[in-house]
């Protein structure tokens, strides 16, 4: 089950809640019991590499567009 944040205007507390996503948008009440809060944006961050594969090449030069491609001039 997916976990939104949620922030309460009321005193400022940042909390988690497990909800299904059909109710990821319901009203949330804080844990201090003030119902005026707000979803918070939430990104998630993936690293690392997986066992036994190679690093990722390197970038290299080159590449398009107009100017970069050298149609400019």
């Amino acid at each position: 089950m997916p976990r939104y944040e949620y922030r309460c205007r009321t005193c400022g507390d940042t909390f988690e809640l497990n909800r299904p996503m059909a109710e990821s948008a319901a009203p949330a009440t804080c844990p201090g019991g003030h119902g005026d809060t707000v979803k918070l944006l939430s990104t998630v961050a993936v690293g690392g590499t997986a066992r036994g594969s190679a690093p990722a090449p390197a970038p290299s030069g080159g590449g398009g567009g107009c100017c970069g491609g050298g149609c400019c001039g």
